[in-house]
């Protein structure tokens, strides 16, 4: 049983290492980095919406995500919530 039990916390672990969406990750961020540059850092967006050259993306879920919002194909402004 404790082996079991072992095995689920460092799969929880792992887990929470693969998540892109943190407070280091987002401290890389720039105005005027493309979106290619975001998504190699972020990974794909889990949204996108926009209209007239002005778009904006979010990683993550309501309490904890990193939201991009660009000009054309550069980042404008940025911001997120619940990182650490």
């Amino acid at each position: 049983m404790s082996l079991r039990v072992a095995a689920l916390f460092a799969s929880c672990l792992l887990l929470a290492a693969c998540n892109k969406v943190n407070q280091d990750n987002y401290a890389q961020l720039k105005p005027g980095m493309s979106k290619v540059e975001v998504e190699n850092l972020l990974g794909k967006p889990s949204e996108c919406s926009g209209a007239l050259g002005i778009s904006s993306c979010t990683w993550g879920n309501e309490q904890r995500f990193i939201s991009v919002q660009y000009a054309g194909e550069q980042v404008l402004l940025f911001s997120g919530k619940g990182l650490q």
